[in-house]
């Protein structure tokens, strides 16, 4: 017995680390699952048989005598003497069986539900299957790799004898239901099931402190438990995700009811609060073909909590078993991190308010189902504005302002640093002759690894001057060594005269302000490094953009594929253009003495026609029995300095139908015209008139006697004259400088990059896009340089300008370049797209960058051309001129002293855009018509059923705010909130008692409003919306009407249809004027006398009512009328008043109307 204690088996003694002494270890069985714990122990000791029960004494400690170590431990269990090892592990491995029995029916017993719906479906699959590989596998076997059919699914007590005991833990016991859970077996509980789309929010209450949320929708029904993705920082989310439930009993489901509730989840904490909840009884849902969209209120959690919002929802029922199975597939996908579809889990029981891997999580279906919300302007995702963080020069952007980096700032710190290998060829002095003829083409190639880029050839000089600029991009360099090759141009084959050799380690490097790097001669080598006749003068150095040359330098990226430096420096380089100065021209024919006509028999009909360049004016046409004639009237054009086109008035007679005849013209030179800043009176002039052909004899005669007109011309430069949209105006300044004011801060562009851009032509069989920006502030307008077969090209270019008004629009477009193409000659430059930024909505000292979606309407509808990325930056000199121009005249003071008639300011807008894109289209490179007008918005005039729609609903949301007030009060009225109503009432009271409150109510109401509105300030800058546009739900054949040319290029028909539609919707408005009309008439003839009866019960209710008011406090009055309106419901009739039909019986002017 002593032995034993002292010199125990490790195998009967659970948890003993020692080695086993007296049998192999190839005898041993595996304990580890048995010694986990004591729990163990005690579950596996009761089932021991008495041959090998353990002794135990009474205490549970004991001393021992280690060799004169004394220590204590816990007593062992003996073994009787008897039993041989074989009989031991026998016996153990039969308990083992026995405990892996009692767990299996526990795990059965605690499941048995689940159990039963998986038999189920067992068998309801084995039905349903035909043919049997239409239906997804079910489960995997642990024996056979290949999935089985639903024919042979397996069981649950095969699935649980395939459990291992060696392998289950105790432990592990607990986390047998996420096991079955993970199973490939479809989860059908029934046919019915209720589907629930969980579409969008709008308008969300904000929880997380900075007037955002981080919401989601937690959806319950039937003990089961869904969860949608959760949007960060989002009060208008839209989510599309679909969840399906199974319907236990159909029989019961009234009784059911459906649970939707919105919550705030903290992304720190993973802790969740409840935004609001949708409540849908059982008896409210309907089959999927009678289902809607509905945007439910979300309702209050307790009496005092502040409440808004809605949820959009979808619910409806549905037996197709195709959804559950793609659910369940989706499930699968999304525990393994591949989520591609919605998903459902059926939770027995509730789960903790952590994202666990038992609740389920969704994504959105597909990428075309957006969630708008009928009530706001949102837009989908892809037209919205994106916010981003580039690592500009000046630092990075840090809430969204710059960190300065390293390097000092300089003038182009809104935009990302490139370097540039600059290489300056000025030029070469005694080059050879190659030809046989002793001359020389030469011209200079730079070649840098696949970079090639050539100076024009200069014909027979062997001492030629170029001082052309070429830059390639670091970046995109491809060799450490840059090869200046001097080649001699021939028909056939270029002949080679030298190179010069630079390691591009060696090159220095130039930051501004430093001094331009001087020039050095070279001496030439042969291609086998020895020197040559010949010498190069060359500027080689490393830059950046801000450099100098980088203005006037050839790119190499983007010259790659074209020919011809001709065709290189007129068409991509970046370039900044002024437009010309425009003057109001204002022409006044007062009147003409003593004209002469060739027929004097009858009365002349003469009238004045003024000309300058293509603007032709008349005056009406005069009859007189004099040959004096009066017409004193005034005509106005726009004139562009410098001054090219002459003031031509031509006196004509009208000698019948369509029939001219000339009696004489005056020629007037504009420079000679006199200028005025101001409204004074100009003197007036007599000028002779002369015929278009005059002969030596008659010349004598004109000297001594010929006709005159009397006229008065001024150029006014108190004017700003409109060459631009009104709404999008970038200059309101006065054309005389006389007039200008000081500046009140800068405008700074950063042209970034474009990304994503559509291919507009086809160049080599590939999409291909030679785009470039054009930018357009006041009168300076600046172009990019143009970025050839990039679909995602960079600029890096910054620009910067003078601001006078910060009420104004700047503007900056997207153009791809057809004039590159040889067959393309007379193309006009596809649109892209373009941004506006009004500068009144930026704020000071701010930098924005943020990337803007190009969106281009077209005859087949919206479509997004890519993403143009910009920074910006309002720099305000003075703070205070800045707040003071708020109180000044939008434009000039002889607007509103002489203004200009509608019709004078459109057709004057029409003309000044041309002739800026005339003066535009002749500078180097040429900025074409097509963009001028494309920037100047010059189509925005034309009819537009698009636009139509737009502005109408643009005026409904303007008098929204009016119509909720009027329905709220309407509430009031009906009593629908008691409470409310009795407030409404106690308020009105107190206006009425005392009415000096009234004022300051307002706009202490208005000031706090004001105020709670600042934390949910826009934070970006505005750009087009497609959903206040009407873009998104144009039709197609109103966008044909509106790409339509002036006058129609389509079919009869079809103008015939447009012409019928245009009626309708011109009728619709007619009438609603006419009604309009016939309520004013009502009140003018009133007191007519028109309806004798009418007037006479008028008169005397006017009378009853003088007396009564006479003798009444108005504080009483005022009362009585305010409780009247308010009256309760009770004291109601369902009949309008008697007021409202005696005005609705009152005669109008409609009985006259034809």
């Amino acid at each position: 017995m002593k032995s034993l204690f002292e010199e125990p088996h490790p195998e009967l003694f659970f948890g003993s680390p020692s080695p086993l002494r007296s049998a192999p270890k190839k005898s041993l069985p595996d304990f580890s699952p048995l010694r986990a714990n004591s729990y163990q122990i005690s579950a596996v000791r009761p089932s021991m048989s008495p041959a090998i029960a353990p002794l135990w004494d009474d205490d549970e400690w004991e001393v021992c005598n280690d060799d004169g170590f004394i220590y204590k431990r816990r007593r062992r269990l003996a073994l009787p003497e008897g039993p041989s090892p074989a009989n031991i592990e026998a016996e153990l491995r039969r308990q083992k069986r026995a405990c892996q029995r009692r767990c299996l029916r526990a795990i059965r017993d605690k499941y048995q539900q689940e159990i039963d719906q998986w038999e189920g479906l067992s068998t309801s699959l084995t039905r349903l299957a035909s043919p049997p590989t239409s239906t997804s596998n079910a489960g995997t076997s642990s024996m056979d790799s290949s999935p089985p059919s639903p024919l042979s699914l397996p069981t649950v007590d095969d699935l649980l004898s395939t459990i291992n005991l060696v392998s289950v833990r105790l432990p592990q016991v607990v986390k047998i239901p996420p096991l079955i859970k993970k199973s490939k077996l479809p989860i059908q509980m029934s046919n019915l099931r209720l589907g629930v789309e969980v579409v969008g929010a709008n308008d969300l209450n904000p929880k997380d402190g900075h007037g955002s949320s981080n919401p989601c929708v937690e959806l319950q029904f039937d003990r089961q438990k869904s969860r949608t993705t959760v949007k960060e920082n989002d009060l208008n989310p839209y989510w599309n995700e679909v969840f399906y439930f199974n319907v236990s009993d159909p029989s019961t489901l009234h009784d059911f009811s459906l649970e939707a509730v919105v919550y705030h989840i903290d992304m720190n904490t993973k802790s969740k609060s409840s935004i609001g909840k949708v409540h849908i009884s059982g008896t409210s849902f309907v089959s999927h073909s009678e289902s809607i969209v509905f945007y439910y209120p979300l309702e209050k959690n307790h009496v005092f909590s502040r409440m808004k919002g809605v949820l959009g929802l979808r619910v409806f029922l549905t037996e197709d078993p195709i959804h559950l199975q793609d659910n369940v597939q989706g499930y699968q996908h999304g525990e393994s991190g591949l989520d591609s579809r919605n998903t459902f889990h059926h939770l027995p029981r509730e789960q903790s308010s952590n994202f666990t891997v038992g609740e389920m999580k969704s994504v959105p279906q597909r990428a075309e189902a957006k969630f708008l919300s009928p009530s706001s302007s949102q837009q989908p995702l892809e037209f919205q504005l994106k916010e981003t963080r580039p690592a500009l020069r000046g630092g990075n952007i840090a809430g969204r302002r710059v960190i300065p980096g390293e390097k000092p700032n300089s003038a182009y710190d809104l935009v990302e640093e490139v370097e540039y290998l600059f290489v300056r060829v000025v030029k070469a002095r005694d080059l050879p002759s190659k030809d046989i003829t002793g001359s020389l083409d030469p011209y200079v190639e730079m070649r840098l690894g696949n970079h090639r880029s050539a100076t024009r050839h200069i014909v027979k000089k062997q001492n030629p001057e170029w001082d052309e600029v070429f830059a390639f991009p670091r970046e995109k360099l491809q060799s450490s060594v840059l090869q200046v090759v001097v080649k001699d141009k021939d028909v056939i084959k270029d002949d080679f005269v030298g190179v010069v050799l630079f390691d591009l380690n060696d090159l220095p490097r130039r930051v501004p302000p430093d001094s331009p790097l001087a020039p050095e001669w070279y001496w030439l080598v042969d291609d086998k490094g020895r020197k040559v006749k010949g010498e190069l003068m060359l500027a080689v150095w490393i830059g950046t953009q801000a450099d100098e040359c980088y203005p006037i330098a050839l790119i190499s990226d983007a010259a790659t594929g074209l020919t011809g430096s001709s065709l290189l420096n007129s068409q991509i380089r970046s370039k900044v253009y002024h437009s010309p100065r425009l003057w109001y021209v204002r022409v006044n024919v007062i009147e003409a003495q003593d004209i002469i006509i060739s027929d004097k028999t009858r009365f002349p009909n003469v009238f004045v026609k003024c000309q300058i360049g293509t603007q032709v004016l008349k005056t009406k046409t005069t009859q007189a029995r004099t040959m004096n004639l009066s017409w004193n009237e005034d005509h106005i054009f726009v004139a562009a300095e410098p001054f090219e086109d002459n003031l031509i008035l031509s006196v004509l007679d009208r000698v019948g139908p369509n029939k001219e005849e000339a009696i004489g013209r005056v020629l007037i030179p504009l420079s000679t015209v006199e200028k005025r800043a101001d409204d004074r009176v100009v003197s007036t002039r007599w000028c002779s008139l002369e015929k278009h052909a005059v002969t030596e004899g008659e010349k004598g005669k004109m000297d001594k006697f010929s006709s005159r007109l009397h006229i008065r011309v001024s150029l006014d430069g108190g004017y700003h004259v409109l060459d631009e949209s009104t709404h999008y105006s970038s200059d309101l300044r006065p054309t005389a400088k006389q007039l200008w004011k000081p500046s009140i801060g800068l405008l700074e562009l950063g042209i970034l990059n474009v990304d994503g851009i559509h291919p507009t032509k086809n160049r080599d069989g590939k999409g291909a896009c030679d785009t470039y920006c054009v930018a357009k502030y006041g009168q300076k307008w600046v172009r990019t340089r143009t970025a050839l077969n990039s679909l995602s090209p960079r600029y890096n270019e910054q620009y910067t300008w003078e601001v006078y008004d910060n009420a104004t629009v700047l503007t900056v477009g997207v153009f791809d370049n057809r004039q590159l193409d040889k067959a393309a000659d007379g193309n006009n430059d596809a649109r892209i797209g373009k941004v506006r930024i009004r500068l009144s909505t930026l704020e000071t000292g701010r930098i924005y960058t943020h990337s803007y979606p190009l969106l281009v309407l077209h005859n087949s509808g919206l479509k997004k051309m890519g993403e143009l990325h910009l920074a910006i930056r309002f720099s305000s000199t003075s703070l205070l001129n800045t707040l003071l121009i708020y109180s000044k005249p939008l434009l000039p003071k002889l607007h509103y002293l002489q203004p200009l008639s509608i019709i004078q300011q459109d057709m004057l807008r029409h003309h000044a855009v041309q002739i800026v894109a005339a003066r535009l289209s002749r500078m180097e490179p040429p900025l074409r018509k097509e963009t001028v007008e494309y920037m100047s918005d010059t189509e925005s005039h034309l009819w537009s059923m698009r636009r139509s729609k737009a502005n109408f609903f643009r005026l409904v949301s303007v008098f929204s705010g009016l119509i909720a007030v009027g329905r709220w009060f309407s509430g009031v009225c009906l009593w629908k909130n008691p409470v409310t109503t009795v407030l409404v009432h106690i308020l009105f009271l107190m206006l009425v008692c005392f009415p000096e409150l009234i004022a300051p109510t307002i706009f202490l109401y208005s000031f706090l409003i004001g105020i709670w509105n600042y934390r949910y300030r826009p934070r970006n800058p505005s750009h087009m919306n497609t959903r206040i546009s009407q873009a998104d739900a144009a039709h197609p054949d109103e966008l044909d009407e509106e790409f339509d040319t002036f006058p129609t290029s389509r079919s009869p028909e079809l103008v015939r249809m447009r012409y019928d539609r245009l009626r309708s919707v011109a009728g619709r408005i007619q009438t609603v004027v006419g009604d309009i009309a016939l309520q004013g008439e009502r009140l003018q003839l009133l007191l007519s006398w028109r309806d004798p009866r009418a007037t006479a019960i008028f008169l005397v209710f006017c009378l009853g009512a003088a007396m009564v008011l006479y003798v009444t406090p108005f504080t009483m009055l005022a009362v009585g009328g305010g409780f009247y309106m308010m009256r309760h419901p009770f004291f109601r009739y369902k009949t309008p008043s008697a007021p409202i039909n005696f005005f609705r019986r009152l005669p109008g002017r409609t009985d006259s109307m034809l």
